[in-house]
């Protein structure tokens, strides 16, 4: 499974007033997260859309489990892999540690989608490419 790493320090705009991060925020990082995972696999969103004709990979489902909270200057490191994927829609999880802790669990469903070619003004799924798929699975 291709995994990427990254390390994030929690910042003031992050915190709510009790100096615990925000949740919602935490959901914006995992957005990131699952665009620097396809852009350091080799699939930039340039790839995405001139290469394989996509539009986005927008998200269709959310949720998350949280054990540890952060505050304002904790660094945290977001850990995001594709769990599965299916013809167009896949499954990506974040796991945040804070130290060695886990801190987080994240867990997204997304869709590739293209332009729909019967009526361009609509979006339609489209189907993973063997190439991506060989790259996030390792098969």
């Amino acid at each position: 499974m291709f995994v990427n790493r990254r390390d994030v320090q929690i910042q003031w705009g992050d915190c709510d007033p009790a100096n615990i991060v925000y949740y919602p925020r935490y959901f914006a990082m995992f957005d990131d997260s699952t665009s620097t995972l396809f852009e350091v696999a080799g699939f930039s969103k340039q790839d995405l859309v001139r290469k394989y004709g996509l539009v986005g990979i927008p998200m269709v489902d959310t949720r998350s489990r949280f054990y540890i909270p952060s505050t304002y200057g904790d660094w945290i490191t977001i850990e995001t892999r594709i769990e599965s994927i299916k013809r167009s829609s896949f499954e990506v999880k974040h796991n945040v540690y804070k130290g060695e802790a886990l801190a987080i669990e994240g867990f997204e469903t997304r869709v590739l989608v293209g332009r729909d070619p019967v009526n361009p003004d609509k979006l339609k799924s489209a189907p993973f490419p063997a190439e991506m798929v060989a790259k996030f699975t390792g098969s």
